[in-house]
């Protein structure tokens, strides 16, 4: 049996295509003997052919590669790996029309699983229905497209001039099978194979017997063939849509959902709430944050969602215990009943009776199904399939409550490594129950979140889950695999609209060099067990995997920072440029006695005996017990455990040494001698703008050439190496958080992966503009009008009455009229429009914002609606929902509203 490779495309010079797969003479998948097709210029097509046995069926799985022999290239098409069925038997020759598929295309995210798992899951009617046979003919097409874009009540069809193909008879369209969908296929014997056959492909609605949707352009083309007893593949590009896919969906923390059944917190099942409602208004997508286990302290610090102890466990507060068995003590559901009552009458989380509520009937749920929790053949299915993580993590906790500190170098001697987890978690080990208890706690988690997903899953919508940049440093992973990350090291943010002294997460940095070593296993794991629970993610801080905000041990807050990794200034280069180096002015903290008077006023002389001492020649230097932030924070600490009475003015006097510290224009690299990064927003620094003219000036062309132009190739390439393996991982719909300053390589390389890009209206990504404008999003994007890290829109609207103006009359249009002193409801349901009419895939809304359009269902207080403060390193994370979702499912008027809105815009039919 001969096997054809047919494929039209236009190389340039030095560009060359082969062909790799499963057979020998494909090389086996081996790209060095792939097999070399040629080119026939005439038709513009690359074409080879193999011989494959013709005494049984087969398969070949194989791909196409372009060779770029100018700079050696080797670029795979998009894609998983085609395969094609052969029976040489029934034919003697196989020709594969295929065409190449490109990366990068817009198209190729509608192959994710948000869309095949959710939005356009089909249907499950029994078991897929087969392609259908062609009769016993000489020529059989056989039509393959791939479409993922299919209502799960419609089907894919084919018509053509053919009368094979219903001679343009809608009525007598070919439909085509999903077996193996998102590729449909069906198998058609032409009736004239020896002419041109034209065709072209439609949405078939078998109830009503008709086509819905004809694709545009031009009709496609059979040429004629005269080869006897050949199967032609016609593996057709993509379905020619009249519009692109567009949907809406709806953002809010699980800890702040509020149902009736809860337990003064969000728990698992009220997705179910959610989902519910965003069927209702029209909504494809819930958005939620990181729902990993937090709890390090047993104490409000653990309310932080970025700061996991294991970035495998979920978090025991979204436990429903209802979920798990109703409770046999009558003493205790009583309880139980009223701490429920209690719980949740509160306007906010309040975390730590609501763990302390959590862990208690955890405790006793456990005791009381202990025996069959243990016989449960799921449960040793799940144990033994999350083994890896799942046994390290229920040791971490039994040892982190034993030994009051999730602080593994506070453990003793022998807990200090991960050497005893076997020992610990066998089920006759003397404290079993306390590791017990945490499998118990993570088997249900993981039961109630799949059930929430496959709910959400069947009824179009998909669950979009939250991946944060960092790992605690007290955690599980730091505790098992340490050699992955710097310790020594802080991860943080520079400065931005967030924080002016930028953030610091306090998390390790990555040990990109370490994790490249064995394919970056530990990320594919990662995502993997995300994957189990989610279809979209949104990966916080995407700017990390191109360079990472890395800070010194030794600060608190972020201005010392500095990226990494990155290309350091060495010595010679900085007097060079800058004519001169001192080491003393330029890295040292610039410190003079009018900056004391300004920070401090009439305490400047006590501040400065007390902390500082003269350096001579009018310069001040800090003393040796004050000289770094830590130092700083360490004695300020003591004092107000000592005086917590004035705990607000050492808080005052705290913030003003830490601006000293920060007065450097250079830092110091941690790994070179004599090397130095720029300091950031250098010129808001006293020591900058003392400087003189020409200095200032010379100081600015190296800040501006090193943050904007020195690195942007070395960080391209730093995101296409880390990048990829994360990407590919799974088949998840992959969606970059890509705020503050962005490396002009970001987008580039976001779209190359096809990953999206985030556009929120405050914090426009041109730095010409104050205001983003959603109509100038890229479809691969998200547009929204703010994150949990903002203010609400109605918080925003009154922080700043002169902003709100300027746009009110440049973006909402209301040019020479006066703004409105508050967000009304019709302002809101303006920003909301104008976001759903954006040309980008996703509009995704904080239910906040939604809700501000109700005058009825709105919050009266706008500043109890922010999720986030970040410039407040101790803020807790307590909001909640004012409105039991329940409730929210039965506003029939504003849920109608919503959906108009949405219909309006085109994000709820599929085409």
């Amino acid at each position: 049996m001969i096997l054809r490779f047919s494929l039209p495309f236009r190389t340039a010079w030095g560009q060359r295509l082969v062909v790799c797969g499963s057979e020998p003479s494909l090389g086996q998948w081996n790209l060095d003997h792939a097999l070399q097709l040629q080119y026939n210029p005439e038709l513009g097509r690359w074409s080879q052919e193999i011989s494959l046995p013709d005494d049984a069926p087969g398969t070949v799985d194989y791909k196409y590669i372009l060779l770029d022999d100018q700079d050696g290239g080797k670029h795979w098409e998009w894609g998983p790996n085609r395969q094609v069925h052969y029976d040489g038997r029934q034919f003697s020759r196989l020709v594969l029309e295929d065409y190449w598929r490109p990366a990068a295309q817009p198209e190729n995210e509608l192959f994710t699983a948000a869309f095949t798992q959710a939005l356009l899951r089909r249907p499950d009617t029994g078991p897929a229905r087969p392609a259908k046979a062609a009769r016993v003919a000489d020529s059989v097409v056989r039509f393959q497209l791939a479409a993922p874009r299919v209502e799960s009540g419609h089907q894919v069809c084919v018509l053509g001039s053919d009368a094979a193909l219903g001679a343009w008879d809608a009525r007598k369209a070919v439909v085509l099978s999903d077996t193996d969908y998102p590729t449909w296929t069906a198998e058609v014997a032409l009736d004239q194979p020896d002419k041109p056959t034209q065709y072209k492909y439609g949405i078939w609605d078998p109830a009503a017997k008709q086509i819905v949707l004809l694709e545009n352009g031009e009709d496609r083309i059979i040429p004629p063939a005269q080869d006897r007893r050949t199967l032609r593949v016609r593996a057709d590009e993509n379905f020619r849509y009249p519009t692109a896919w567009r949907g809406a969906g709806v953002a809010l923390p699980v800890f702040a959902m509020r149902s009736q059944q809860g337990l003064g917190v969000g728990e698992f099942p009220d997705l179910k709430l959610l989902t519910d409602w965003a069927v209702q208004t029209g909504l494809k997508l819930v958005q939620i944050l990181p729902i990993n286990d937090t709890v390090a302290t047993h104490t409000w610090v653990d309310s932080y969602p970025y700061a996991a102890i294991s970035v495998f466990a979920l978090h025991p507060q979204y436990l429903s215990l209802d979920a798990i068995a109703p409770l046999q003590d009558a003493a205790a559901r009583q309880e139980l009943e009223q701490l429920r009552q209690e719980l949740n009458a509160k306007d906010f989380v309040d975390y730590e009776p609501v763990m302390n509520a959590k862990w208690k009937f955890a405790r006793l749920l456990y005791q009381q199904e202990k025996a069959a929790f243990l016989a449960d053949p799921a449960f040793h299915a799940f144990r033994e399939e999350q083994k890896s993580w799942l046994e390290p993590y229920t040791a971490f906790c039994a040892l982190r409550d034993q030994y009051g500190t999730a602080d593994f170098q506070q453990w003793p001697e022998e807990y200090r490594t991960p050497a005893k987890v076997a020992e610990l978690v066998r089920a006759d080990a003397a404290n079993f129950d306390e590791v017990g208890l945490h499998f118990f706690i993570q088997f249900h988690l993981d039961k109630q979140l799949r059930e929430a997903v496959d709910y959400a899953r069947h009824r179009g919508v998909v669950l979009k889950g939250d991946l944060p940049i960092g790992i605690y440093r007290h955690s599980v992973d730091a505790w098992t695999q340490p050699e992955l990350y710097h310790m020594h090291q802080q991860a943080g943010a520079p400065p931005d609209d967030f924080s002016t002294t930028g953030q610091n997460w306090r998390f390790p940095t990555y040990n990109w060099e370490r994790m490249a070593e064995d394919g970056y296993a530990w990320w594919k794991q990662r995502m993997g067990t995300l994957a189990r629970y989610f279809d979209a993610l949104r990966i916080d801080h995407i700017l990390g995997f191109f360079r990472i905000w890395e800070i010194p041990g030794h600060s608190v807050e972020g201005l010392l920072g500095h990226f990494s990794p990155a290309l350091p200034l060495h010595q010679h280069e900085i007097e060079q440029r800058l004519g001169w180096f001192d080491y003393g002015r330029l890295c040292e903290p610039y410190i003079r006695w009018h900056m004391l008077q300004h920070l401090f006023h009439g305490q400047a002389q006590a501040v400065f005996d007390e902390f500082m001492e003269d350096a001579g020649y009018g310069a001040i230097r800090l003393k040796e017990h004050v000289r770094t932030q830590r130092q700083m924070e360490s004695v300020f600490t003591e004092k107000i455990a000592a005086d917590p009475a004035n705990t607000e003015h050492y808080q005052w006097l705290r913030s003003g040494l830490y601006s000293l510290a920060n007065e450097v224009l250079f830092v110091p690299d941690d790994l070179r001698a004599d090397f130095y990064h720029p300091r950031i927003t250098v010129d808001k620094s006293v020591s900058f703008k003392e400087l003189n003219g020409e200095d200032q000036h010379r100081m600015r062309e190296i800040y501006n050439d090193f943050f904007f132009q020195r690195h942007e190739n070395f960080w391209r390439e730093q995101g296409l190496r880390k990048l990829p393996p994360v990407r590919y991982a799974t088949n998840m719909l992959i969606c970059g958080e890509d705020l503050g300053m962005v490396p002009a390589s970001v987008p580039g390389v976001m779209r190359a992966l096809g990953m999206l890009g985030l556009n929120i209206q405050r914090m426009p990504s041109d730095p010409k503009v104050e205001f983003g404008h959603p109509d100038a999003a890229p479809y691969l994007s998200v547009v929204s009008p703010g994150s949990h890290d903002m203010s609400t829109v109605r918080g925003w609207w009154e922080e700043d009455h002169v902003k709100t103006q300027r746009f009110f009359e440049t973006i909402l249009g209301h040019w020479g009229e006066q703004a409105p002193y508050h967000c009304e409801p019709w302002v809101a349901r303006e920003i909301t429009v104008q976001h759903l009419h954006s040309p980008a895939m996703w509009a995704i809304f904080p239910l906040q914002d939604l809700l501000a359009m109700s005058p009825e269902l709105r919050r009266a207080n706008p500043d109890d609606e922010q999720i986030n403060v970040p410039a407040n390193p101790t803020h807790f994370w307590k909001y909640r929902l004012h409105l039991p979702l329940e409730q929210l499912t039965q506003e029939d008027g504003f849920n109608r509203e919503m959906q108009e809105l949405v219909s309006r815009s085109g994000r709820v039919s599929s085409y």
